[in-house]
């Protein structure tokens, strides 16, 4: 690998990070390349602020590529093609300049990958499924603009907290990119563009802390105002749950329906009518809902939002679910009994944790469904769970959110 001037490197690219970077090697030291593909030599810039001779790893953002992968494709988004300056292409299609099939079988490669690294041998990566036969755009329901101090309103461009200007949003639901289009103006915060099952797009500003302080000050004697929540409303099959509409809910259409057949796959032969279940980082009872789809009658569901928490209570009302508000390691360390029924387990991007890990293994439950949003966080607890003498005999995961990193796994966990 050779330099081609003080601040851009020629570089071959030989795999892909957690993350959605991908990964070279120059005189020795790791650099991770965004925009590229695995098999390509490129021309990257290197970001100044993680190049310091001390630093382990470097960064950097490709502006040209000189030997294409057969996968590369003109990106879904053109504002964030390879042919605009990294400093004006926008964050959140990380991946979107990747013929789809492949995107998928990078994703199975970093699960592989992290399986490898931190839960220890024996694991193989389930293929990356698709969930519709699309092209991958007109799938998010929802979407977080931002407006910056001159009033420019749009996305923040990858890696920074710049917004910038686009002419489109391929990957939003048709009707929030028209309404996103149409926005113009206000005080710098966010805007949250939300479109839940009625089809009609929400609007809600949040207005940053330095402004809405300066209001507080200049209207009153300091308590802030009161937010108010909308409720909106989401189906999944026949049910239908309550939420906020700044609230929640998967953000691909067919996401909550999906995983909700997943956990019910990996479950129908585990619950136990009479046991005592747990729905764990519940929010507003999706998973509960799905337990007791599989028979069971005693569920305690814990979320750590009293709003969810709220809604909870309201969608699970027929079914007598018991609906606790508390911090899932805080509530585990509260419950004493052993030869628990079945867990569904749905963590934040950080994962369950060791301490979550352990608290549930003292439970002793029939099953646990654990539904992942992080790859390498599931690694690390799956691997503490194996520890502790449990077997992953399945795993699935999918493809719900097309032109990015992410992906969601599902996985059975017996004693």
């Amino acid at each position: 690998m050779t330099s081609s001037s003080a601040r851009t490197l020629d570089l071959d690219i030989t795999g892909i990070a957690h993350g959605g970077t991908f990964v070279a090697r120059h005189e020795g030291r790791v650099v991770f390349v965004s925009d590229a593909i695995p098999g390509e030599r490129v021309r990257a810039r290197l970001d100044d602020s993680s190049t310091d001779d001390s630093k382990s790893f470097w960064r950097a953002e490709t502006v040209d590529v000189l030997d294409a992968s057969e996968h590369r494709r003109p990106h879904v988004w053109a504002e964030a093609d390879v042919s605009r300056d990294p400093s004006q292409r926008p964050g959140g299609a990380d991946l979107g300049h990747i013929e789809l099939a492949h995107q998928r079988t990078l994703k199975r490669q970093v699960l592989s990958e992290a399986l490898d690294r931190f839960a220890g041998t024996g694991l193989d990566a389930p293929e990356v499924e698709p969930v519709d036969s699309s092209d991958g755009t007109g799938w998010r329901t929802r979407v977080t603009l931002h407006v910056d101090g001159e009033g420019r309103v749009g996305p923040y461009a990858a890696r920074s907290h710049r917004v910038i200007d686009v002419g489109a949003h391929p990957l939003a639901r048709p009707a929030i990119a028209d309404a996103a289009a149409a926005l113009a103006g206000g005080g710098p915060g966010r805007i949250e563009l939300v479109e839940p099952a009625d089809g009609r797009v929400r609007v809600i500003r949040r207005e940053d802390d330095v402004r809405r302080k300066d209001v507080e000050r200049r209207h009153g004697r300091g308590r802030p105002p009161r937010r108010t929540h909308e409720t909106v409303h989401e189906q999944v099959g026949d049910r239908r749950f309550q939420v906020d509409a700044d609230g929640f809910w998967q953000v691909h259409p067919r996401a909550a329906s999906v995983l909700d057949a997943a956990v019910y796959g990996l479950l129908e032969d585990h619950v136990d009518e009479a046991a005592t279940h747990y729905d764990l980082y519940g929010g507003v009872g999706l998973f509960a809902a799905t337990l007791a789809d599989l028979g069971a009658t005693n569920i305690v569901t814990v979320e750590s939002s009293a709003r969810a928490t709220e809604h909870a209570k309201t969608n699970l009302a027929p079914l007598e679910v018991n609906a606790v508000t508390a911090r899932v390691d805080k509530f585990l360390s509260t419950v004493r009994r052993t030869g628990a029924g079945t867990v569904v387990l749905d963590p934040p991007r950080a994962g369950a944790g060791r301490a979550v890990v352990e608290a549930l293994h003292a439970m002793s439950p029939e099953a646990i469904a654990y539904v992942a949003c992080d790859p390498v966080a599931l690694a690390r607890d799956l691997g503490t769970f194996r520890s502790l003498g449990w077997q992953v005999p399945r795993m699935r995961a999918f493809d719900l959110f097309p032109h990015s990193h992410h992906f969601e796994v599902v996985a059975l966990l017996t004693r």
